[in-house]
């Protein structure tokens, strides 16, 4: 296989970000967001460069510092000014719950959150800022420090904006994200510079990105893999226009926006997709060229839709945090329904064997863009490297013979039902096809009988098990993927990334 080379290679995400300026132009507009201001690259780095002088006194080199703050211009001059420090941003899931960002917090041992008083207020999270500073967070209010800012300060960092306060390489950590652990404690996926560089110089190896014609929309969140390297790192480093938007919740509002500044790239979610859809109108998304989707399965009817009434291409792609995060990706060029597109240049992959599973095995890969190894709660604070240049992925999949990913499920995501395996994943597919507007979560518990059992949490009233069971039928799969129970529920639990919380789908069937 031939080494893939990243134009980034050797670089830290200040840098790429300095020479991205100097590429660009540094007083082109790179960047908007829903506050109505754009800042050029320019007044990104001053701004960055400002608050790294003010930040200095209180945190070093090295450290893990708490970010909680939405996705929004302040969010990247934050970003980029922790990054001059040396420091490394820990974004917290500030969807998560109270508990879960206190632990999140413990395990990268982070002892200072940097937020605004203006996010916290819109969006309600008083509680939790209560619960953090409780547990012996001290919080930095990004309104006070600019409230400290006088005219000397910022002539100073106009002169040396270009150059970052501390010296970091590219191997060094340069943000951790977390994830769910095993026992739902959260781990800290550490990803260094030339991770996330890397990752962005496979995507735009693949998918071609214009800095005269795009404009990329993205409102996934920064404390989402895909929200940080796609939605945000990736076309600032391109020289992409992109205009950030802070919750991907607001179903009715993005389509207009989207249409408002002639955005031609959005990133997104199946969930998220099918939402937005929903409420748009036809013309709200003809400035679209494309849409990117990642972070759980694409169904057939959003694709559809979305080529039917808009005329956009959405382009399902696969990843996981610990790969910065993208792994395979389907382009305009080269694409096939119900799969996630090929493995992007420099990953290389294998398939083991998995008992039960006869088309595809679990998925184990190498490249340049997997982490550099987990924080765990247990050890507070210490980087535990991967053991071997390979990592379990944990997702059956099955590559054809041009190279194309189709994802068959997660193994934790099969149910072994009197010795046979189940993928819950099908069941969903199959459950979408039949009642494509409502949601569903499809989750498998203790059975004394046959193992495990599969239950089926929607939130259609019309679905019945017969018609489920005559459906697998037809397509020639076997009865033990007819769901034992349906549970009717209001709303399915989601994930800040819009991805379904089975964690919490099972409590309630429980």
């Amino acid at each position: 296989m031939v080494e893939f080379k990243s134009e980034f290679k050797g670089k830290t995400l200040f840098q790429a970000f300095v020479s991205a300026s100097q590429t660009f132009g540094s007083s082109k507009p790179t960047l908007e967001d829903a506050t109505g201001g754009s800042l050029t690259y320019k007044k990104i780095l001053i701004g960055a460069n400002v608050l790294a002088r003010k930040f200095s006194p209180h945190v070093s080199k090295g450290e893990a510092v708490g970010v909680l703050l939405p996705n929004a211009a302040g969010g990247v001059v934050t970003l980029l000014a922790l990054q001059s420090l040396g420091c490394v941003p820990a974004m917290l899931n500030f969807s998560a719950g109270p508990s879960t960002v206190v632990s999140a917090c413990e395990t990268a041992a982070v002892k200072t959150v940097l937020s605004s008083h203006a996010f916290i207020e819109k969006g309600d999270l008083h509680e939790l800022v209560k619960v953090m500073k409780a547990s012996g967070l001290k919080f930095i209010w990004l309104e006070e420090v600019r409230e400290s800012v006088n005219f000397f300060n910022k002539v100073i960092s106009a002169l040396t904006a270009k150059k970052p306060l501390a010296e970091t390489k590219a191997d060094d950590p340069a943000v951790i994200l977390f994830t769910s652990g095993s026992e739902g404690l959260p781990k800290g996926v550490v990803l260094s510079h030339a991770n996330i560089l890397a990752n962005i110089a496979q995507v735009g190896s693949r998918i071609k990105f214009s800095n005269k014609t795009d404009k990329v929309f993205s409102a996934l969140p920064v404390f989402h893999s895909l929200g940080l390297t796609g939605g945000m790192m990736l076309p600032l480093i391109y020289g992409v226009p992109l205009f950030l938007y802070p919750s991907p919740l607001h179903y009715k509002i993005i389509p207009k926006a989207v249409s408002k500044t002639k955005s031609t790239i959005l990133f997104g979610t199946d969930t998220f997709l099918g939402g937005y859809a929903r409420m748009a109108k036809d013309e709200d998304f003809s400035s679209l060229r494309m849409v990117v989707a990642g972070a759980e399965p694409v169904k057939k009817e959003t694709t559809e839709t979305w080529k039917n009434r808009f005329n956009v291409d959405v382009l399902e792609g696969f990843g996981m945090t610990e790969a910065a995060p993208v792994l395979a990706v389907n382009t305009i060029e080269e694409r096939k329904l119900g799969t996630v597109g090929k493995l992007l240049p420099g990953i290389e992959a294998r398939l083991e064997n998995v008992d039960g599973i006869e088309d595809g095995g679990k998925l184990i890969i190498k490249g340049p863009n997997l982490m550099l190894g987990y924080m765990k709660h247990d050890q507070p604070g210490v980087l535990q490297p991967r053991e071997t240049e390979w990592h379990d992925t944990g997702d059956i999949v099955d590559i054809d013979k041009d190279g194309f990913v189709a994802i068959k499920g997660r193994v934790k995501r099969f149910a072994k039902i009197a010795g046979e395996m189940v993928s819950l994943t099908l069941i969903e597919s199959i459950v979408n096809s039949l009642a494509p507007d409502d949601d569903h979560a499809v989750v498998s518990i203790p059975d004394k009988k046959k193992g495990e059992k599969v239950i089926l949490i929607t939130t259609s009233v019309e679905l019945d098990k017969s018609e489920i069971l005559k459906t697998i039928k037809d397509q020639g799969h076997s009865d033990l993927l007819a769901p034992s129970k349906i549970e009717v529920v209001n709303d399915i639990p989601l994930l800040g990334s819009g991805k379904i919380d089975y964690t919490r789908a099972k409590a309630i069937v429980l």
